[in-house]
C-alpha cells in the first residue's frame, strides 16, 4: 500500500510540477524561484476553491490510531475533511507509525495526494528537554541556544513532526505573566540575537534533512505586553514601544529565514492580531516581505466574537482572511464560512489564493511532495529518540543556563569530601518539576533531580528532608494548581536535619507547570509556606544555598539579605540536577546573565533596565519627594539584568574609544582589558550599552547593542573590542522610520547593565 501511495505521489509530482523541491530553503536565485512558482501555480490551477480553503484548515489530532477510529462527531468530520483534501495541516499527533497513518490518509485519500504538514508545540525540546526558554536566554550563549534547538528538531523530526510553534519571541517586562519562560526576556537586542540562533536550530541550512523542521516566531504581536501580566489580556502599547522593543525579534526571525509566523491572543489598536491588516499584511508581509506562512493560535479566529469585534463566525471568517491570517487553527471556521464568502463577494478569490500557496510553497520547500513520509521511519525513530549525544548536549545548555545570585564568604563550591550535607525542600526530589512548561511529548519523572545529581558526586555525607510540599495533589498541564499554604507538618524533621549538617542546600521555587500559558501570577514570592520553612531553617543553620527552580523572576528580598549563597536555576529539563550538582561542586563555574530584571517587590512592575529618565529622574534634596519614586521601596532591582557571578574574580580597566565622534559611514571601536584576578578559569558576558542623550522621541537611559562571551584561564587578560557603527545607533524616530539621530552619545561597558564604565562620542549624519 505504502509502495501504491508513493507511486501516485510522484506520478503527480511528475505530470502536474515536473520537478522535485528545491535542495535548500536557503536558495535564492531566480531559477529556484521560478521553479518553485511554477510549481505552485500549476497546483493552485488544478485546485478546486474548497480544496484551496482546506489547505488554510488546521485540525487537532483527534483519535488514538492504534484503534478504531469514530464513526460520528468533531472526530469523523475530521476524518472526512482528510480524505476530501480540505486539510493542510494537523497538531498534536506524534510518533513515526502515527503521522504515516494520517499522511496516508491525506496523499492517497484526496484527490490531488496534498500532504499534510504536521505541527507541534516543540518548545524546549520533545521527550529529551533543554532548559525552558527564559533559562537558556540566561546563558548569553548563542551557539548553545542554537544547538539546543537544533537537538529538539532532530528528535521532533524523527517522530514525524515536521513544524514546531516556536520560537516564541515576545518582548516581556512583567514577570507575573506565566509565559515569560517560554520567551527570551525584556530586552530587544538579545531577544533579536537568541530568535536568531533558534530559527537556525530548528530550521537549519535546508531542508533536505531529515532533522529540520519549520521554525514559527510568534506572537505577532504584543502579546508580551498583557495588561497586569495576566494571560490573554488587552494589549495597548505605543507606536515607538511596538517599533523599538516589541518588533526587532520578530525582524530578526523573519531575516534569520523563519518559514512561518503565528498571530497572537490579545488585541491592538483595538483590533484583535489575527485580524490585523496593520501587522500582518502591511508589516509582516509589506515592509518586510516575508513569504512564509501566518497561522492563527489556537482558536483565535473564533475568539474575535469573544473580543466583541465581529458577531458571528462568518464575520470572523472575513476579518481573519482578509487581515492577513493564512492558516486556521483549530477554530472549524475558515473550512465552514470561506467558500460562501467567495461565492458572495465578500472574499476576493485571490486571498485564497495567496494563502493556499504559501502553504504549497512550504510543502514543496520541504520535499513533502517528492517523498510525503520523509519524517515517517520508524527504526530511525526507535534509534534516535533519547539517544545519548541529546542528553550530552542539553546538559551542556543546562551549565551554561544557571546564574550565580549570590555567594557570600564564597560558600560555593562546595568541598567534595567530609561534609555533613542536609538537602531540603520537596523541589529537591522532583523528576517531573524541572522538566519545566510546555514539554507535553515528555515523560514524567525522566529529569534528574538535584538530589540524584549531589548524590551521584560521592564524598560528602548526603541526606535529604521534604520539609513541606510545594503543593497539594499532582500538578497537571491545562489544570489549576492548589498550593500548599497551610501544612508545615514536615518542617521539624528538615530543621533537625539542618541542626546536625555543615551545609544546607535548600531547593525552593515554583513548581514547573506554575508558569507557562495561562498561568500569571500577582504574587512572585516562594509560593506557599517555603518562605516560612526557609526562615524556620536559617534560624538553626544559617549556612544555606538556596537554589531556586522557576520559571520567571521571583521577588525574594527576605533571602537576598539573609542567605549567603543563591543560584538561580530555572528549570533545567532532563539533565537539571546533573547540571546543579556540578556547579554546586565547582565542576562547571557559573557563567549565565540574567535576561529579566528581578524586582524588590511586585509594587515595581514592570521594572526593566531601559528606562527612561522622565522630567524628574532624581533629586539632590533628601527632604523632597517631588520626583519619579515610591515612598515605601527603592527604584532599583533587585538583581539587574544582565546580573551573574562567577567563582572567578573578572576586572574591567576603563573603555577606550579610537575616536570622539563619527559620522554616518565611520565608525568607532571601543576597547578595554578584562582580567581574570582569580585563581579559576570562568567565562564572563561582557556587555555593551549605549545612551542617545537627545533624541527627536526620548531615548532609553541604556540600550544593550553587543555582548561577547570571553573565557580566561587564572591571571588571564584580554582585549576586548566592540565596533560601533550607525546601524547600532537607529531607531524609529519621530520621522517614522529608522534612522540615527545627530548628536551627543555615551556607551557603557560592564559586566551587568547597572555596573558598568562609560565614555561619550558624537555622531554627525
Amino acid at each position: 500500500m505504502i509502495k501504491k501511495i508513493v507511486s501516485i505521489v510522484s506520478f503527480a509530482v511528475l505530470v502536474f510540477w515536473g520537478c522535485s523541491a528545491p535542495k535548500s530553503v536557503a536558495e535564492n536565485n531566480l531559477k529556484v524561484k521560478s521553479s518553485l512558482d511554477t510549481q505552485v501555480d500549476s497546483l493552485l490551477r488544478l485546485m478546486t476553491l474548497e480544496e484551496k480553503i482546506g489547505q488554510l484548515n488546521q485540525y487537532n489530532g483527534f483519535w488514538d490510531l492504534t484503534g478504531p477510529t469514530p464513526s460520528e462527531g468533531q472526530a469523523a468530520l475530521k476524518l472526512d475533511h482528510l480524505k476530501k483534501g480540505w486539510v493542510g495541516s494537523m497538531l498534536n499527533i506524534k510518533g513515526a507509525e502515527n503521522v504515516r497513518k494520517i499522511q496516508q490518509m491525506a496523499v492517497e485519500g484526496s484527490r490531488l495526494h496534498i500532504p499534510l504538514l504536521f505541527g507541534f508545540d516543540i518548545i524546549h525540546g520533545y521527550k529529551t528537554i533543554s532548559p525552558i526558554p527564559l533559562a537558556e536566554a540566561a546563558s548569553w550563549d548563542l551557539q548553545a541556544i542554537q544547538k539546543s534547538a537544533a537537538i529538539a528538531a532532530e528528535e521532533a523530526a524523527a517522530v514525524g513532526i515536521n513544524w514546531t510553534f516556536a520560537p516564541m519571541v515576545d518582548i516581556a517586562r512583567d514577570p507575573r505573566w506565566g509565559r515569560v519562560m517560554e520567551g527570551a526576556g525584556e530586552d530587544p537586542y538579545l531577544g533579536s540575537k537568541i530568535a536568531e540562533a533558534r530559527v537556525h536550530g530548528f530550521q537549519g541550512d535546508n531542508f533536505n534533512s531529515n532533522k529540520t523542521i519549520l521554525a514559527c516566531a510568534k506572537h505577532f504581536a504584543g502579546y508580551g505586553f498583557a495588561e497586569a501580566g495576566r494571560d490573554y489580556n488587552t494589549v495597548d502599547v505605543s507606536e515607538t514601544v511596538l517599533q523599538n522593543i516589541i518588533f526587532p525579534p520578530f525582524k530578526a526571525a523573519v531575516d534569520a529565514g523563519a518559514r512561518t509566523f503565528m498571530n497572537s491572543f490579545n488585541e491592538l489598536n483595538g483590533i484583535p492580531a489575527t485580524a490585523s491588516k496593520y501587522l500582518q499584511r502591511d508589516i509582516l508581509k509589506g515592509d518586510w516581505n516575508f513569504k512564509g506562512m501566518v497561522v492563527s493560535d489556537w482558536g483565535s479566529v473564533r475568539e474575535m466574537i469573544l473580543h466583541g469585534y465581529v458577531a458571528n463566525e462568518k464575520e470572523a471568517a472575513l476579518a481573519a482572511i482578509q487581515g492577513g491570517s493564512d492558516m486556521d487553527m483549530e477554530s472549524y471556521i475558515y473550512v465552514a464560512e470561506l467558500a460562501q464568502l467567495v461565492r458572495e463577494g465578500k472574499v476576493q478569490e485571490s486571498l485564497i489564493d495567496d494563502a493556499a500557496s504559501r502553504i504549497l510553497r512550504l510543502k514543496f520547500e520541504m520535499g513533502l511532495f517528492a517523498n510525503p513520509y520523509k519524517y515517517c521511519d520508524e527504526a530511525y525513530e526507535k534509534a534516535t529518540v533519547g539517544k545519548p549525544a541529546f542528553q550530552e548536549g542539553v546538559l551542556d545548555v543546562a551549565k551554561k543556563s544557571i546564574v550565580l545570585l549570590k555567594n557570600d564568604k564564597d560558600i560555593l563550591p562546595l568541598p567534595k569530601t567530609g561534609k555533613r550535607i542536609a538537602v531540603i525542600g520537596a523541589l529537591a526530589n522532583d523528576k517531573t518539576s524541572p522538566l519545566g512548561s510546555w514539554r507535553i511529548a515528555a515523560d514524567e519523572n525522566t529529569a534528574v533531580s538535584v538530589l540524584e545529581g549531589l548524590k551521584a558526586i560521592p564524598g560528602n555525607q548526603i541526606a535529604y528532608a521534604k520539609g513541606a510540599e510545594v503543593a497539594y495533589g499532582k500538578i497537571e498541564f491545562g489544570s489549576e494548581t492548589q498550593i500548599n499554604e497551610t501544612d508545615t507538618a514536615g518542617f521539624a524533621e528538615a530543621i533537625a536535619l539542618a541542626k546536625q549538617s555543615d551545609v544546607v542546600i535548600m531547593v525552593l521555587g515554583e513548581h514547573g507547570l506554575q508558569t507557562g500559558e495561562g498561568r500569571s501570577r500577582t504574587k512572585l514570592d516562594l509560593p506557599g509556606v517555603q518562605q516560612a520553612l526557609l526562615e524556620a531553617v536559617f534560624q538553626v543553620n544559617p549556612n544555606i544555598v538556596l537554589v531556586l527552580q522557576n520559571g520567571r523572576p521571583l521577588v525574594i528580598p527576605w533571602a537576598a539579605e539573609h542567605i549567603p549563597a543563591i543560584v538561580e536555576a530555572w528549570h533545567l529539563g532532563t539533565q537539571s540536577g546533573n547540571a546543579i550538582a556540578q556547579v554546586l561542586y565547582g565542576d562547571y563555574n557559573p557563567s549565565g546573565k540574567l535576561p529579566m530584571t528581578f524586582p524588590r517587590s511586585e509594587g515595581q512592575i514592570p521594572l526593566y533596565y531601559a528606562r527612561k529618565n522622565t522630567g524628574r529622574p532624581s533629586t539632590n534634596d533628601p527632604s523632597s519627594v517631588f520626583w519619579s519614586h515610591y515612598i515605601d521601596e527603592k527604584n532599583s532591582p533587585q538583581f539587574p539584568f544582565g546580573f551573574g557571578l562567577s567563582y572567578a574574580k573578572f576586572e574591567y580597566s576603563p573603555v577606550e574609544l579610537s575616536s570622539n565622534s563619527m559620522n554616518k559611514a565611520g565608525s568607532i571601536r571601543v576597547t578595554l582589558t578584562l582580567k581574570n584576578s582569580s585563581s579559576r578559569a570562568g567565562k564572563e558576558v561582557v556587555q555593551l550599552y549605549i545612551q542617545d542623550l537627545v533624541g527627536s522621541t526620548t531615548r532609553p537611559t541604556k540600550e544593550l547593542k553587543g555582548f561577547q562571551l570571553i573565557e580566561l584561564q587564572p591571571n588571564e587578560s584580554k582585549q576586548v573590542t566592540f565596533t560601533l557603527d550607525e546601524k547600532m545607533l537607529q531607531f524609529f524616530t519621530a520621522n517614522r522610520k529608522w534612522e540615527a539621530e545627530a548628536g551627543e552619545f555615551k556607551v557603557y561597558i560592564g559586566t551587568n547593565s547597572a555596573e558598568t564604565q562609560e565614555a561619550s562620542f558624537q555622531y554627525q549624519n
